[in-house]
């Protein structure tokens, strides 16, 4: 049919940047299809999300866990939660902060809680199906992903977590971790530079100071870094180019909630940005 009076106007107010256009497009090899191809299939960024537990005293900072994956959704990242199929290290009843006795749950079952029911074992996790690979915090890294929190510096690395790290680290894909999860890099990848934040407890703003005088036993290198969002960006994310290991310190800090978040959101951007997509 023919152009109505407003769709012949339309045309003729476009005109001009057509044919500034429409030269470039017949210079690019394949034409309007490559142009509309290329744009179509950029494929997002795949994160493997690798969860202890659920909830801070056993398992997974349930807090931790959320921000990482609103931040990941918010950057447009495709993500598939794992955790190891193990049995807890004990169990905390979190309104006490007590183990709870004669009482034993399942790391695998227990973190199906934070991803709502989609998760896999790790040990299904391969660096060919994902770009990065991001682990909160929670004293579950501690206890279900290693042992830091009985034997410190002379921790052991559950078996799957310790592959999963040194496969990611050996194919040049992006580790991230938050609170006290760098542990496990620190364990793992022998001089790799984390950080959980200061070195000293300062009236208690950071009660797990401590933890930075282990990971320099742990063979790693401490970087002092803010909880508390800065002008500067992502200041309070540690970047280890060389390793490729990034991260925030999270709830070491005893600091406001969005504090936490903002800094998880500094982690997940520089990820995202190491994976190229």
């Amino acid at each position: 049919p023919p152009p109505t009076p407003r769709t012949a106007a339309m045309l003729v107010s476009c005109r001009p940047a057509l044919c500034t256009t429409l030269p470039l497009l017949r210079a690019v090899p394949g034409g309007f299809a490559s142009f509309h191809c290329s744009a179509r299939h950029r494929r997002p960024a795949r994160v493997a999300v690798v969860l202890s537990g659920c909830g801070v005293y056993d398992g997974t900072e349930i807090h931790e866990a959320s921000a990482i994956l609103v931040h990941l959704s918010r950057g447009g990242a495709e993500v598939q939660m794992y955790a190891p199929d193990v049995p807890q290290m004990h169990v905390i009843d979190h309104t006490k902060g007590q183990p709870a006795e004669a009482e034993s749950r399942n790391v695998l079952v227990e973190s199906a809680r934070i991803a709502r029911g989609k998760i896999t074992s790790l040990a299904k996790l391969t660096t060919a199906d994902h770009d990065a690979v991001i682990f909160p915090g929670g004293f579950g890294a501690a206890k279900n992903l290693s042992t830091f929190a009985v034997d410190g510096k002379d921790c052991k690395v559950n078996k799957e977590v310790e592959r999963v790290l040194k496969d990611f680290h050996k194919a040049g894909k992006p580790i991230g971790l938050c609170c006290i999860s760098p542990v496990l890099a620190a364990k793992v990848l022998s001089g790799a530079e984390v950080t959980v934040g200061h070195e000293e407890e300062e009236g208690g703003k950071w009660p797990y100071a401590g933890t930075a005088g282990a990971i320099k036993e742990l063979g790693g290198k401490h970087c002092v870094k803010e909880a508390v969002f800065s002008l500067t960006p992502f200041h309070e994310a540690h970047v280890d180019t060389k390793n490729k290991v990034v991260t925030t310190p999270a709830f070491m800090c005893e600091t406001a909630l969005h504090n936490i978040f903002d800094g998880i959101g500094a982690m997940v951007k520089h990820v995202l940005k190491l994976t190229g997509k």
